[in-house]
């Protein structure tokens, strides 16, 4: 791969040179050579498609005509109103299909469905619901009534509640509304990002006491690990605070065991499906904390790597950017490892943000100053040149989020994201789905086809598609020979799939 794109630049450079300043008559031969060198420099535009890949390649560019020239495109609109018009399309259909190397920016505690919550864990018995004064709700698994607190003052057994309701089905929707964004009217339920993050942070809440009930993490997390594999994605670099857990006399299991517990479960699921390249976690807190206590989760997940250091991958800080604090204000903390003279990558969330301007905003510049691995989000990364530059010759991967940054109201068309910039330079870039059961996707199909069919327009092509897929192992956190091996096993089933669909 490195040597065929080190040919294609022999070949690119030199058409730099060959297209003379205009002089009022253009010559059709130059300007075949200024389109070449344009499209040569997107992401994929240097690699060489096989014959097979180019019939392939025309068949998608036929319907993505198609898909732009109907009367409701889907990139165009919130993906709650363009979710049913995508699972028609054929494009996402083939990309269900497509193997798509790793999922590098997923959340643990948003990675599965919450159809599946709903209709699985909460019907095991001892769960307990309380409905909070700010009309949101809580779970708890209890061996019997749980006390009153200061958000909830009353507990009911789900079991008796659903019996004296009647209408399982509607109670289930009303709950499934409780953990996930998706509404008929998002433009008008959210008007603006602070609405929609109060929402987004109650359904991380109320999901919690589910997903830490102990005998339900390890169905959680595998679950999870599936609903990813059945959409063709083979590796995943969990993001995770590996909460403590509690089992049903109340016992609490401290962070080790959650580790463990992913852990082993990746164990058991490669065991089942051998062709699956593992789970890597990075321990993330939340920008809301104090320094004091970011410099204790810095040390103690130094001391993770270093006992575990096949899963610990790094390090990072999660929550809203515009309400947290700003890296260079943990610049204390984060500056610990270089300290110590110990290694400790940090994965930032940076620039999910368009405050331009504002000291939020510089968590860009930030990053990269204390060496992110990749840069999450990246969203206001194209309105700083230095950090692009910087960006690109350290070779420090934005991790593009398409339907998070839209539900987010960060960006209404994804036509206008600014990752649209960045995939025509070919910046280092891989696609993930950041919060999926938020969202009600799974998988990175849809994200996939958000970037492929609506930032990357007409002009991203099957070439674009192989190289974000290949990105996602070649920005990874695995080892240089895990990379090779995952690149051996992910060009098997690249070679299938063309054939199949070519």
């Amino acid at each position: 791969m490195v040597i065929s794109l080190c040919l294609a630049l022999v070949t690119y450079v030199p058409l730099l040179w060959l297209v003379r300043e205009a002089d009022g008559v253009p010559d059709p031969v130059e300007r075949d050579l200024l389109m070449r060198q344009e499209a040569s420099r997107q992401t994929g535009g240097l690699l060489t498609l096989t014959p097979a890949e180019k019939r392939l390649d025309a068949y998608l560019h036929q319907l993505k005509e198609q898909e732009m020239s109907a009367a409701h495109f889907p990139p165009a609109l919130h993906f709650f109103k363009a979710k049913h018009l995508i699972q028609k399309s054929t494009i996402f259909k083939l990309l269900q299909e497509m193997p798509k190397g790793g999922a590098l920016h997923v959340h643990s505690s948003s990675m599965v469905s919450a159809e599946w919550l709903v209709k699985n864990v909460t019907y095991r018995p001892n769960c307990y619901i309380c409905f909070t004064w700010d009309n949101s709700v809580r779970f708890l698994f209890s061996d019997r009534q749980p006390f009153p607190r200061w958000d909830c003052f009353y507990w009911q057994l789900l079991e008796t509640l659903r019996s004296r309701i009647g209408d399982n089905a509607g109670f289930d929707n009303s709950l499934i509304q409780h953990l996930t964004l998706f509404t008929e009217d998002p433009n008008g339920e959210y008007p603006n990002q602070n609405v929609v993050w109060e929402k987004f942070e109650k359904a991380f809440i109320a999901a919690t006491g589910l997903i830490t009930h102990a005998p339900v993490l390890k169905d959680y997390f595998h679950q999870g690990l599936e609903e990813l594999y059945a959409d063709n994605v083979m590796y995943l670099e969990v993001r995770s605070s590996l909460c403590r857990t509690y089992e049903l006399d109340g016992t609490i299991h401290d962070r080790i065991w959650t580790l463990k517990t992913f852990q082993q479960t990746t164990q058991n699921f490669i065991k089942d499906h051998p062709d699956f390249l593992g789970v890597r976690i990075i321990v993330s807190v939340n920008r809301a904390l104090t320094v004091v206590e970011v410099k204790a989760a810095v040390k103690e997940t130094i001391q993770l790597k270093k006992d575990f250091p096949d899963v610990i991958a790094g390090f990072d800080m999660v929550g809203r950017e515009s309400s947290g604090s700003t890296l260079w204000y943990f610049r204390e903390a984060l500056s610990l490892p270089a300290q110590m003279g110990v290694s400790l990558p940090y994965f930032f969330h940076a620039g999910e943000t368009d405050d331009e301007g504002t000291a939020v905003d510089q968590n860009i510049l930030d990053a990269l100053l204390f060496n992110t691995s990749r840069i999450g989000h990246g969203y206001a990364l194209a309105h700083h040149p230095v950090a692009k530059e910087l960006s690109r010759k350290r070779n420090v991967a934005v991790e593009l989020c398409p339907i998070s940054n839209q539900v987010l109201k960060l960006v209404s068309d994804l036509r206008n994201h600014p990752a649209a910039v960045l995939m025509s330079e070919g910046h280092p870039m891989v696609i993930s789905s950041d919060d999926p059961s938020l969202f009600g996707t799974t998988g990175l199909s849809y994200d996939f086809y958000e970037a492929f069919v609506g930032i990357g327009g007409l002009k991203a092509n099957l070439g674009t598609l192989k190289e974000l897929a290949v990105n996602s192992i070649r920005y990874s956190s695995m080892s240089t020979a895990l990379k090779d091996a995952a690149l051996v096993s992910w060009r098997k089933k690249w070679d299938a799939f063309i054939s199949k669909n070519s």
